[in-house]
């Protein structure tokens, strides 16, 4: 079985945006803030969005074009 930092790198490499809820429901990860700071430190240039829904703020990742 692949690491969640395995499964979310190769989310974001495939193009596609996660939010903690998204990494929460694929992944069952918990902690998708440590996740990013790992594939960072790895090299990945992760751009951080942050959203305002229903009042509440909240951070979306993908992949720095």
């Amino acid at each position: 079985m692949r690491s969640q930092t395995d499964q979310i790198r190769s989310e974001l490499l495939a193009g596609e945006a996660i939010t903690a809820l998204d990494a929460l429901e694929k992944f069952g990860c918990l902690r998708l803030a440590a996740r990013v700071k790992e594939l960072r430190a790895q090299g990945l240039n992760i751009q951080t969005v942050t959203e305002k829904r229903n009042g509440k703020k909240f951070a979306r990742y993908l992949l720095a074009k």
